[in-house]
């Protein structure tokens, strides 16, 4: 069962091409979006950007460091926050470029290691940490631009299961994560599952599309507690009361819609509309946890904010965030 399984998240995220270059980012249909808040953080931010492939060399595996990153990097003193990618099982980072042009238009600086098996997270880990160096090298563009204590990480699909094992095993240095469509344990590769009772400390917003009922589906018959980490509700139900957390299903989205260039001609089979749901949450908790947007926060906490306000899009919302 596990091999057919993981047999199947390859199949599922394999690889489309779609150059990257530098590029301004493109206005989103943030009337795709329901909520108030959410339409605001859905489309492009005030930073225009520009996008590198093989920008520096290498993680562990010999792979390059993809970027994209504010244009005016460090105007008005500002210190980016970092973001770094997991992405898919035989999936590249060109793949996730809409939604990663998207979250550098909000002045994060972005960085993607072309590694097609990132669920131990070492290789997202990695990536941070060069940025981190080149946040100390004076040759570098990004000297004194970046703030080395705020990065997130996000993963998809794999990539997932690796920004959750990249922030449990940072010490602390990676303080949040964004995993979209984790996968069940069942279909994870031995030795690389994500166990989210392992989380000391940070945040997780999860987020699945309802359709994804075979990889990442919300619930399980059995209790987690007997038969392991296998739905989104398990997953969430297992991080400890101690973090922050959230979780929201986008109701008519599958496995790969994140990768939507916005909508789904780009991108791997099976995407049904797009990235357009995961364009504005998700930047607004990195926004909320990284750089303390009081508005983005007010999104998360729980039974008042605006996800939990009759918004037709999602389902399955809950969060531990009270205030």
């Amino acid at each position: 069962m596990a091999h057919t399984l993981t047999r199947t998240l390859a199949a599922l995220a394999a690889a489309t091409c779609l150059a990257t270059a530098a590029a301004v980012a493109t206005a989103a249909p943030s009337e795709q979006a329901t909520g108030t808040i959410e339409s605001g953080y859905s489309a492009p931010g005030p930073w225009q950007v520009t996008a590198q492939h093989a920008f520096a060399c290498c993680d562990t595996t010999g792979a390059a460091y993809d970027v994209w990153y504010p244009t005016d990097l460090g105007a008005k003193g500002f210190r980016h926050p970092v973001i770094t990618l997991g992405d898919g099982t035989l999936a590249l980072p060109h793949q996730y470029t809409y939604l990663l042009q998207h979250l550098a238009s909000w002045g994060f600086v972005v960085i993607a290691p072309e590694n097609v098996a990132t669920g131990t997270g070492a290789d997202i880990t990695a990536a941070a940490n060069y940025l981190v160096q080149q946040n100390s090298t004076p040759a570098s563009i990004f000297f004194q631009k970046l703030n080395p204590d705020e990065i997130g990480a996000v993963g998809h699909s794999q990539g997932a299961v690796g920004a959750l094992n990249a922030m449990i095993n940072s010490g602390g240095a990676i303080k949040t994560a964004v995993p979209i469509e984790l996968p069940i344990q069942l279909s994870c590769l031995p030795g690389i599952c994500a166990d989210t009772r392992r989380i000391e400390a940070g945040s997780v917003f999860f987020v699945n599309g309802a359709q994804d009922s075979v990889i990442s589906p919300s619930t399980q018959a059995q209790p987690w507690q007997t038969s392991g980490l296998q739905s989104e509700q398990a997953y969430y139900e297992a991080t400890p009361e101690t973090v922050a957390k959230a979780w929201a299903t986008v109701n008519d989205a599958n496995h790969n819609d994140v990768q939507g260039q916005p909508d789904c001609a780009a991108a791997s089979f099976p995407c049904v509309r797009g990235v357009y749901s995961y364009l504005g949450y998700p930047t607004a908790w990195l926004l909320d946890q990284l750089t303390g947007d009081v508005r983005a926060h007010s999104v998360f906490v729980s039974g008042t904010g605006e996800l939990f306000d009759q918004n037709e899009s999602w389902s399955n919302q809950i969060s531990n965030i009270t205030s």
